[in-house]
């Protein structure tokens, strides 16, 4: 007689958006290098890890391999005896031509509506489509999952693939994540289980973790 498998424990992953840094809300620094953390992002990823160390034993910490990711996961992952492991399929959206831009001029373009109303339909020029940067954030998620059944992660990455994450496993359309706000260093939870991704917590950035449910 065949065995039955077993269902998979849930996994709750921490996704974490970077610390503040010089360019934060002023320009788009994308996948560009040598972007580090400023003072007050540091103080934000402390912060965070002190929040984080609270909860359950965290099993493991990944993060996009930009500089200001590291930085963020870091104390992050020493507060639970961990090293930073770098995982690509987090990384930034590549906005191709429009990288490093200042966010003030972006705006003034067309193309900028579609941007914030009809992602779905757009690709950075000589970038990435939004479309392709959610698929990408979701497939990693849940390759990560796959890995680290019944355990807690942490996923450091960026705003718009956290968005992104967060508005698939709320069954959110792609077209609407922009509704969606994920600050500096914030800390969004979703647990992932055989039944599907429940959400809860999104963009918390000073309640104490223990009291959401997630400890």
């Amino acid at each position: 007689m065949a065995r039955q498998r077993s269902t998979p424990q849930p996994t709750l992953v921490l996704m974490v958006r970077h610390g503040q840094t010089p360019t934060t809300g002023t320009t788009l620094p994308g996948r560009a290098k040598g972007l580090h953390l400023a003072e007050t992002g540091i103080a934000q990823a402390n912060a965070a890890a002190s929040r984080i160390a609270a909860l359950k034993k965290v099993s493991a910490v990944y993060a996009s391999p930009l500089e200001r990711t590291r930085e963020t996961a870091k104390p992050i992952a020493a507060a639970s005896g961990l090293k930073v492991q770098i995982e690509r399929g987090l990384l930034e959206c590549d906005f191709g031509d429009w990288t490093g831009k200042r966010l003030s001029a972006l705006r003034k373009l067309p193309e900028w509506t579609t941007v914030q109303r009809y992602p779905s339909g757009f690709t950075f020029p000589n970038g990435e489509s939004l479309a392709a940067m959610q698929t990408r954030m979701v497939d990693t998620i849940g390759t990560l999952v796959e890995r680290h059944p019944g355990q807690t992660i942490v996923v450091v990455s960026h705003a718009d693939p956290i968005k992104a994450a967060v508005a698939q496993a709320l069954g959110t359309h792609l077209d609407l994540f922009q509704r969606i706000v994920i600050s500096p260093c914030s800390i969004s939870a979703i647990m992932y289980s055989a039944s599907g991704p429940a959400v809860l917590a999104v963009n918390s950035t000073g309640d104490d973790l223990s009291k959401l449910g997630l400890s």
